[in-house]
C-alpha cells in the first residue's frame, strides 16, 4: 500500500496490494478490497465498501452524506463492486433509513463528473457516461447504458439492457431491453446492436421486438398490451421480466412508438 502524503484513518480496513496516491483521503469506517487504484485528491468517507480491483480516479467524492434534507446522520453505506471503475470527479452518496445504503455492482465504468444520489442500486456492468444524473432511490439494471448528461428523476426504474440517449430527461420508467430517446422520452426500438454483443440469439431478439411491437406499436393501452403479450406470446425468462417490470412500475413507463428516430 502506497500512501505518501495521503491520510488514512486508523479504524479504515485496507486490504493487500490496494495503491492509494498522495494527497488522498480515506475516513474512518471504510473498506476497500485486494488490488483496487484510489487516486490523488480522493475522498473516502465513512460507511463506504469498495470492493477488489477497483479504479477510482482523482476527485471522486464517495460515501459523503446524503443531498436529502430529511438525512439525520443515521449509519449508512455506499457500496461498490468488484472491478468499477468510477473516473474523474464522481460523487456518490451513502444511503439513508429508506434502504440504508447506495449499491454499485461489479464491473461498471461510472465516467467523470456522474452523480448518483442515496439509496441508488446500480446492477452490473453499466456504463453511466459523463455528467450523468441519478436522483435518490434510482434502479438501474444489469448491462444498461445512460448516455452523457442525462438527468434521472428520483424512484425511476431502468430496465436490464436498456439504452439512453444522450442527454435524455428521464421522468417516467424504461423497461429492459429497450431504446429511449426523444424529449419527452420515448420508445425507439429495442437495443439489438446491444443484444448481439451479449450473446443473444437473433430468435431471441425477435421475440422481444414481438412483444414491444404489441406494447407500443398496435394502438393498445398498456393492460391491454400486457394480457395479449401473456395469452399469445411464450412465456419465457424475457416475456416475464419485461411483464412484471411494467406491472410494477409504480411511476409507469415511457411513452409509446412515435416514429422511427
Amino acid at each position: 500500500m502506497n500512501q505518501p502524503l495521503a491520510y488514512v484513518h486508523p479504524g479504515a480496513k485496507i486490504a493487500k496490494n490496494v495503491v492509494i496516491e498522495p494527497f488522498a483521503t480515506i475516513h474512518n469506517n471504510v473498506e476497500i478490497g485486494e488490488g483496487t487504484w484510489i487516486g490523488s485528491n480522493v475522498t473516502i468517507m465513512e460507511g463506504a465498501r469498495i470492493g477488489k480491483n477497483c479504479t477510482i480516479f482523482p476527485g471522486a467524492v464517495i460515501s459523503a452524506i446524503p443531498q436529502d434534507l430529511k438525512f439525520e446522520g443515521e449509519d449508512s453505506l455506499a457500496i461498490i463492486g468488484d472491478n468499477t471503475t468510477i473516473r474523474e470527479c464522481v460523487t456518490i452518496n451513502r444511503g439513508t433509513n429508506a434502504s440504508g445504503k447506495t449499491v454499485i455492482g461489479k464491473n461498471c465504468l461510472i465516467m467523470a463528473t456522474a452523480h448518483i444520489a442515496h439509496d441508488c442500486e446500480v446492477g452490473n456492468n453499466v456504463v453511466i457516461v459523463n455528467g450523468v444524473l441519478l436522483g435518490g432511490h434510482v434502479k438501474v439494471g444489469d448491462y444498461a447504458i445512460l448516455g452523457g448528461l442525462s438527468a434521472v428523476h428520483q424512484f425511476i426504474n431502468i430496465g436490464e439492457h436498456a439504452m439512453i440517449s444522450g442527454g435524455s430527461l428521464l421522468r417516467k420508467d424504461v423497461p429492459p431491453f429497450t431504446k429511449a430517446a426523444k424529449e419527452p422520452l420515448s420508445y425507439v426500438g429495442i437495443n439489438s446492436v446491444g443484444l448481439r454483443r451479449r450473446g443473444f440469439t437473433t430468435e431471441k431478439i425477435r421475440e422481444i421486438q414481438d412483444i414491444y411491437r404489441i406494447l407500443y406499436q398496435k394502438n393498445f393501452n398498456t393492460s391491454q398490451a400486457l394480457s395479449i403479450i401473456e395469452a399469445d406470446m411464450e412465456a419465457t425468462n424475457e416475456r416475464d421480466e419485461i411483464i412484471m417490470f411494467i406491472r410494477n412500475s409504480s411511476r409507469g413507463i415511457m411513452k409509446g412508438y412515435t416514429g422511427i428516430y
